[in-house]
């Protein structure tokens, strides 16, 4: 069995710092929330429960969900040989068992994984991307896909996506609760309450959505970071984002509303016309700024620094 290793780079301290502090922002935000709810009396562990089945479901059927909706097609190594070899070659760099491979009949150049841990891991890339990167930069995009499987990225969001799942559920909840009368039928000041726990709720899950959608930038950058290593091709990397990045701006609306459900988890967001929006409201982070930073650890890979 052919053996490989992987190039290391300075750990960038700063983001693994925000990306710690954004979780421990979350935990503290939800952890004041519980408390104000149990102060009050309110069912939270009743709707806990419905939310944690609810995520569980699509923690673990990530993958058939997403292949699914997005509309990937599992692949042998008989159908794809060139595919499955190199996504075979990029698993044993990141001491990965090989992940099931999908692909995806659109031009819109893009990949994803999934699964919640190496043993269960999916890679999924476009026609599209195969035929408009190199082999080189096709490589640096499966050692991203890879990295966050590796990194477990899956896990951390379903915790984080938990949290935010179980306001919005109670803000749907208690909507409908003050549209049709108090719990149990009650007058008083029944309504009262349910109004300030609403705007609690709405507070917290517009706070909690903000986080979430932080870490999740965090996560790309990590990944970016990892995915260089796995590859020991920061540059490839760089020019695979640059060249997806290029392109999407071409692709009509059409084709990439085909990819919407599965946006999150791209390398870069099949986001429509005028769909950008603010960074702060985006999965990803701006694509030149993960160049910059793959261009510097190439730099220092050139340099012989580690």
């Amino acid at each position: 069995m052919t053996t490989f290793t992987t190039r290391r780079f300075n750990k960038d301290s700063g983001l693994v710092m925000r990306m710690y502090f954004t979780m421990l922002m979350l935990g503290f935000l939800y952890g004041l929330f519980a408390l104000f709810l149990w102060s009050i009396n309110f069912p939270i562990i009743f709707i806990g429960v419905i939310v944690g089945v609810m995520v569980g479901v699509q923690y673990f059927l990530s993958d058939r969900l997403i292949m699914w909706t997005s509309g990937a097609k599992e692949v042998s190594r008989a159908e794809e040989p060139k595919l499955y070899a190199m996504v075979e070659r990029v698993a044993a760099k990141a001491g990965m068992p090989m992940p099931k491979v999908a692909v995806m009949d659109s031009r819109v150049p893009n990949a994803f994984a999934t699964g919640r841990n190496p043993k269960n891991a999916l890679v999924a890339v476009t026609v599209g991307i195969c035929e408009r990167l190199s082999e080189r930069e096709l490589e640096a995009v499966l050692a991203h896909e890879m990295a966050h499987v590796r990194n477990r990225d899956m896990r951390v969001l379903a915790i984080a996506n938990f949290l935010v799942t179980l306001t919005s559920f109670l803000m749907t909840m208690l909507f409908w609760n003050m549209l049709f009368g108090g719990f149990g039928g009650r007058r008083d000041n029944q309504g009262g309450v349910i109004m300030i726990v609403f705007l609690v709720t709405l507070v917290v899950q517009f706070l909690g959505q903000l986080l979430v959608l932080a870490l999740t930038r965090y996560r790309e950058y990590g990944a970016d970071h990892s995915g260089a290593e796995i590859s020991g091709d920061p540059g490839a990397l760089a020019s695979a984002l640059e060249k997806i990045s290029g392109v999407m701006a071409r692709i009509p609306d059409e084709d990439l509303r085909r990819l919407q459900s599965a946006s999150a988890f791209m390398i870069i967001p099949a986001a429509l016309k005028g769909e950008g929006g603010m960074n702060l409201f985006s999965t990803h982070p701006p694509v030149e700024e993960r160049v910059r930073r793959l261009r510097e650890l190439e730099k220092r890979a050139r340099m012989g620094m580690r």
